[in-house]
This record gives structure tokens, C-alpha cells and sequence, in this order.
């Protein structure tokens, strides 16, 4: 259609979103789908943080606020930073947006030229080379291994770096893979960084506090404090506090690199929710002994995962060390014919049959760059997920 922008032919659709759409069309159609495309707890938003949100109501706070956050939720994103990562953030060096993307993508709009670069670790969340496209830049995979966790080495982040490069975005604990990088892991990675000053860091710590196993978080600017004053530190409420439909994510970084941020926002959305942004306060200041009770659940639920796709001919699962998401490789299954008289001949091809024939809804490697795997969110049921990897032994073992 000539009237559609051009930019529009650089970006696909979320396969994220499109697979969970799909599951629940199929569902009100009266099929026995179970999804696992959807990355976002089965938790509800915890009491206080409910209770914040009415008090906010009644006391009027329902007006426009200040276009990238109230002060009260800047000083609480403040402490935060201090409290948990070690950073100093003055209020104007902090944005709220409209959920972490906003924040990703206010940031490469307002620094992105023709041209421009962005180093990007796959497997990658399905948005981050689109933002990049669509703010003009180009996207630059960079291909991890199984072998390696899917974590990018120094060597191959240092080879991927050109003059063009503007930014590296990296995600850890990772969405899809749910890989997180330890100290030592990161560490290496700013020694090649603090050698490269026109590169800048842009990163993802949405799913900071979902770690297992004695794992302990850090992230760039606070293992390297060389790359503070060129590290965007993003964060936000949705996943460890249940509050995906909230849409609140913020962000900490250069004084100058806000302000443009929030000159973005304010002839894009203007600010988040009034409502949203009290709510937020009280998530960020209020108790956290909900988070370690979830993650009890949740790690309970990676290890039966992992261990029941581990059993599926033609599967491979490793153990991820955060997020709520495991990323098997289906390399085993390519090339076999599923029940339908289809030959597999990809990871799309892999999951569309899966849903047909068995009514699991999971989400293609190929979409995060990396394949032929697929994704699985096990912020679900328990029932669900034991019914659903049972589904998928049966869909394997129906491969001929």
C-alpha cells in the first residue's frame, strides 16, 4: 500500500505477541491450546502495590504528571540503584517510560544516525534489532553457542565492533534464553568495552532479581565504573513485581542522554500512568520477601522443564540461570515428517506442527535470531507446564 511509510518494510511483527494471540484465538475457538509464548508471571500484583495504586485514586493523583516521572518515583528508582547495584543516579539522570520498551526505544531514537550500528548478542529479545531498524540504525547479530550458554565472548563482541558502532545491548538475565552473565563474565566483556569509547551500553536488567541457584546479579556500569558515564541502565516493575500490565520501566544513565530521552517522550506518549507511577513507589520501597517465594516456583518449574525436554527425541535443554524462560534446540527433529505428512524443515515449521498436532503453543528460534531452537515460558502453571512438555515427548516421539 503506497500511503504506508517506508520504515515499515525494515520491521516484522512480535512473534512473541503473534504466537500468544494465535493461543488464545484457537482457545475462544474451543481448542485445547496450552500457550507458553507469553513472557509474564502467573503471579498476581502483589497486595501493598494493589492497595498504593487505590490510595493514589482517591487522592486525586490522576492528572498528568512530569513527562518522564513523578519525583517521587525517581528518588524511589534512585535508592533502588543505590540500594541494590551500587549506583549513584541523581532524579535527572533517571526516565520513566511507559514500560521498559519505551525506555529501550526512546534511547536509540534519540541517538541513532544513518548508518549507525548496534551490536546485538543472539540469541536477542524479537524487539531489539526492529527498534534499531526503525530508529534508522542497523542491527548487528552477534551469534552465540548452546556450548557457551548462549553468552558472547570478548573475542567475538571485539570483532563485531566497527567505527559505526554506537551501542552493545545486553540482556542478562536473557530473554529468550534466560542465560545471565556472572561478574567474571561480565567483566571481560567491559575490558574489551572500556578500549572501544565511542560505544556506548545499553542495558536490559528486566529480569534482575529472577535468578536461581545462588546466582548473583551485577551488571555493566557497576563491575566497570569506567562505562558509567556511557551506560544506559535499564530496568523496570513488570517482571519480579508482577506488573507486566502496569507498564512502568525506567532507566539510569547520562544527564544529557535523559533529557533527550524525555524530548522523545514528550511529543511521542508524554508520561506513564499517573496511577501506575504511585504503584511503583510502593513496589520499589515496599516489602520484597514476595520475590524470593515466587522464584522458589519458578526455579521448581525450570528444573521440570528442563528435565522432561530433555527426554524428548531430538531435544536439547540446557539449564538457564534466570529469567522464566528456557530455549532448547530442535536441531535433532529437522528434517523428520511430524504426523501431518509435513517435513520439518526448520524451527516455524517445528512449532506450527507442534500446535497443531498436540495444541502447544511455544515460540520459533528464528525469531530470536537463533535456531533451530524455540522458546519457553515457564511463568505458567505448574499442571500446565508438566501437560505441555508431555505433549511435546508425544510430538517428538510421533516424528518419523
Amino acid at each position: 500500500m503506497a500511503f504506508l511509510a517506508d520504515s515499515l518494510a525494515r520491521i516484522k511483527p512480535s512473534a512473541t505477541i503473534a504466537v500468544t494471540d494465535k493461543a488464545r484465538a484457537l482457545k475462544a475457538a474451543g481448542r485445547d491450546v496450552i500457550g507458553l509464548g507469553a513472557g509474564e508471571p502467573d503471579f498476581d500484583t502483589p497486595e501493598n502495590i494493589k492497595e498504593a495504586a487505590k490510595r493514589a485514586i482517591d487522592a486525586g493523583k490522576t492528572k498528568y504528571t512530569n513527562v518522564d516521572g513523578i519525583p517521587e518515583l525517581k528518588a524511589a528508582i534512585a535508592r533502588k540503584f543505590k540500594r541494590e547495584n551500587g549506583l549513584d543516579y541523581k532524579p535527572s539522570q533517571i526516565t520513566v517510560g511507559t514500560g521498559g520498551k519505551q525506555v529501550l526505544y526512546n534511547a536509540l531514537m534519540a541517538t541513532m544516525n544513518p548508518g549507525d550500528e548496534v551490536v546485538v548478542p543472539a540469541p536477542y529479545w524479537v524487539s531489539y534489532p526492529e527498534m534499531v531498524a526503525l530508529a534508522g540504525g542497523t542491527p548487528v547479530a552477534v551469534d552465540t553457542t548452546i556450548e557457551d550458554g548462549f553468552k558472547v565472548r570478548p573475542g567475538a563482541l571485539a570483532r563485531a565492533i566497527t567505527p559505526r558502532t554506537k551501542w552493545l545491548i545486553l540482556n542478562s538475565p536473557s530473554n529468550p534464553s534466560g542465560a545471565a552473565y556472572t561478574r567474571a563474565e561480565l567483566k571481560a566483556l567491559t575490558d574489551v568495552l572500556v578500549k572501544q569509547p565511542h560505544v556506548w551500553v545499553m542495558t536490559d536488567d528486566m529480569y534482575e532479581h529472577l535468578v536461581y541457584d545462588d546466582f548473583v546479579f551485577s551488571t555493566p556500569a557497576e563491575i566497570e565504573p569506567a562505562l558509567y558515564e556511557r551506560t544506559l541502565t535499564v530496568n523496570g516493575v513488570s517482571k519480579a513485581y508482577c506488573m507486566t500490565g502496569w507498564r512502568i520501566g525506567y532507566a539510569g544513565g547520562p544527564e544529557a542522554l535523559i533529557k533527550a530521552m524525555a524530548t522523545i517522550q514528550s511529543q511521542s506518549t508524554s508520561n506513564p500512568c499517573s496511577i501506575a507511577q504511585w504503584a511503583s513507589v510502593e513496589a520499589l520501597d515496599g516489602p520484597q520477601d514476595f520475590i524470593p517465594r515466587h522464584n522458589k516456583v519458578f526455579k521448581e518449574r525450570r528444573d521440570l522443564v528442563v528435565s522432561m525436554l530433555n527426554q524428548a527425541k531430538g531435544i536439547q535443554c540446557p539449564k538457564p540461570e534466570g529469567a522464566f524462560y528456557v530455549y532448547p534446540s530442535c536441531a535433532g527433529t529437522i528434517g523428520r515428517t511430524a504426523p501431518s505428512g509435513k517435513r520439518l524443515a526448520g524451527d516455524e515449521d517445528f512449532v506450527t506442527e507442534l500446535l497443531e498436532a498436540e495444541g502447544v503453543a511455544v515460540v520459533q528460534g528464528s525469531a530470536f535470531g537463533f535456531g533451530p531452537a524455540f522458546r519457553i515460558s515457564y511463568a505458567t502453571r505448574t499442571e500446565d507446564l508438566e501437560e505441555a512438555c508431555r505433549r511435546i515427548q508425544r510430538f517428538c516421539g510421533n516424528l518419523s
